[in-house]
């Protein structure tokens, strides 16, 4: 099933969400249900709280960013639960970044090229992998979901003045997209 986006300014982007057990209630479901959204919305990685449910799970497909992916062995298509980067190492670069929950925002983020991630697969097996580049960069989106952050808080003061107008925009409804989203403060 494909479940609606929450939008930017709904309070469950900026809790920090919680850790699960194997027994939480439905969640191959949840997870099949994050895959075909992300895929629906052409999205190339969905963590829980953009969906509604403010627990530590995100999916990332960024099997076709092959390319610019080093090779590390670790597979491009995965679910992180309970996920915790542990490590960040290398200078600060920019690259351009967007989300599902930002429709049509688009801008440069600072992120470390290289983390280290502890997390749980679907099966529940411990992982600890060291991830660089742009599929490092992906996690680390994600991963900021589950924090309660979002790529714009780490736009600087100025930058964020700027998209204010746009966000509260966003916030109300006056945005169209492809996909169905829950509005904060739509009247």
């Amino acid at each position: 099933m494909i479940l609606p986006i929450v939008a930017y300014g709904h309070p469950i982007l900026k809790k920090v969400a919680v850790d699960i057990t194997p027994d939480y209630p439905g969640l191959k479901e949840l997870i099949d249900n994050m895959w075909e959204t992300m895929y629906a919305d052409d999205g190339i990685g969905l963590a829980a709280p953009q969906v509604n449910h403010s627990i530590r799970i995100f999916v990332i497909d960024a099997s076709h960013l092959e390319e610019k992916a080093p090779k590390t062995g670790a597979p491009l298509k995965n679910v992180f639960i309970n996920a915790h980067i542990i490590e960040e190492e290398g200078e600060l670069w920019p690259f351009s970044e967007g989300c599902l929950s930002i429709p049509d925002i688009h801008e440069d983020v600072m992120r470390k090229p290289r983390i280290r991630i502890q997390y749980v697969d679907e099966n529940f097996v411990a992982h600890d992998e060291w991830h660089e580049g742009v599929f490092a960069r992906v996690i680390q989106h994600e991963y900021d979901h589950t924090d309660g952050m979002l790529f714009v808080d780490r736009l600087s003061p100025l930058r964020k003045i700027m998209l204010k107008r746009k966000l509260n925009d966003l916030s109300i409804g006056k945005v169209k997209t492809k996909y169905k989203m829950i509005f904060p403060a739509k009247k």
